[in-house]
């Protein structure tokens, strides 16, 4: 699909600037909210920050674009659920030794 935008004025092109970050942003929240799908409240769950270890912890609340995660120490974390693996699943070329185990309560 080719669009010809030499022809546009300045208001128009602002217009269709406006249009399309629109539409990318909620593209990028469908992607986030098909993510969350996967996971419920209360499961566990672990992600792994640049430069970090492996963190683990519990999913407490799902928000427009993140998922918030408290871990055994008390922290939370809002991360992206394309980030999050359930307690048990490796990522590609992680071992499995990397997980943080929680104790069940």
């Amino acid at each position: 699909m080719k669009i010809d935008i030499d022809g546009l004025t300045e208001a128009e092109l602002v217009d269709l600037n406006h249009r399309i970050v629109q539409r990318l942003r909620f593209m990028q929240k469908m992607r986030a909210h098909r993510a969350m799908m996967d996971f419920s409240l209360g499961e566990r769950v672990w992600f792994q920050p640049d430069g970090r270890p492996p963190i683990a912890g519990v999913i407490t609340k799902f928000n427009q674009k993140t998922v918030t995660v408290i871990t055994e120490t008390g922290e939370h974390w809002n991360v992206s659920p394309s980030m999050l693996r359930r307690v048990g699943e490796t990522d590609t070329g992680a071992a499995s030794n990397d997980v943080v185990q929680l104790p069940k309560r």
